[in-house]
């Protein structure tokens, strides 16, 4: 016979219970009811909704941040300043949830550019980009083809961490868009690496996967380069940690990096 589970009482164990299951962080100070929303849309409407609630109204907001990042990152002259228009960016939801900015790692100066999807939990705490074991995986890779974060620089397209490390939204990414592409331009690395699916979709994009797009060398180039920046996608460490059997493609990809740099030096 299966004992029935215990409810937990001690609300200390209800706590402990819920950060193990993975609720690591609250955005309200009450619980939401998910269902209300689907209960209300198998209501019949009584009368047509108004316009601003038809559904055009968040593309248009999303144009109009996205409007916003563009003028405020072409404003940055270096990267200070482009933390700086960050810091003051209102058009990102996701700066309301997180707790820090997370900008880049590294040296600005260096050759080699990598840019991730988006911050965890331990960047989000820290405010720097792969910290926490994925961080750990990645300073493992560079050390193997001779660098590390003083000879190179990290950051990622969404400078805020998406709440409980879920996947970016599309109006999350357009919005932080201009100002990645203009970290890129102040720091005109001689070679870049995107990692993992979602940064290498959004800037080379594209629309296949990551395992379709890692080992492949593409030419990146806004309208401010004077020449493009070759390229190449590989796999997040976050995904290598998952599935460590794809470590060794992933090996490939960065000897063919340190083939790159030292080929353009």
């Amino acid at each position: 016979m299966v004992k029935p589970l215990r409810p937990l009482q001690d609300p200390w164990e209800q706590l402990r219970w819920q950060v193990e299951a993975g609720a690591d962080e609250a955005l309200a100070d009450r619980p939401i009811d998910r269902y209300a929303a689907v209960r209300s849309k198998a209501e019949p409407d009584p009368a047509p909704r108004p316009a601003a609630q038809t559904g055009r109204r968040p593309a248009a907001g999303a144009s109009i941040a996205a409007g916003e990042a563009a003028g405020a990152a072409r404003a940055a002259s270096d990267l200070p300043s482009l933390r700086a228009a960050l810091d003051r960016f209102e058009g990102c939801a996701l700066k309301k949830t997180a707790t820090n900015l997370v900008f880049a790692d590294g040296n600005p100066k260096a050759r080699l550019m990598l840019i991730g999807e988006a911050p965890g939990r331990d960047e989000d705490r820290e405010g720097l980009p792969f910290v926490g074991v994925s961080g750990r995986m990645l300073d493992v890779m560079l050390g193997h083809i001779g660098f590390d974060r003083s000879t190179a620089y990290i950051t990622n397209i969404l400078f805020w961490r998406p709440p409980g490390n879920r996947q970016p939204t599309s109006i999350e990414i357009a919005a932080c868009l201009p100002f990645v592409e203009r970290h890129i331009e102040l720091v005109a690395p001689r070679v870049l690496v995107f990692l993992g699916g979602a940064a290498a979709k959004t800037l080379l994009n594209r629309t296949e996967g990551i395992t379709k797009l890692r080992g492949r060398w593409f030419d990146y180039q806004t309208g401010a380069m004077a020449k493009p920046v070759p390229v190449l996608a590989t796999y997040h460490p976050a995904y290598l940690l998952r599935q460590p059997a794809q470590k060794r493609q992933a090996w490939r990809d960065f000897l063919a990096v340190k083939e790159k740099i030292n080929e353009l030096s």
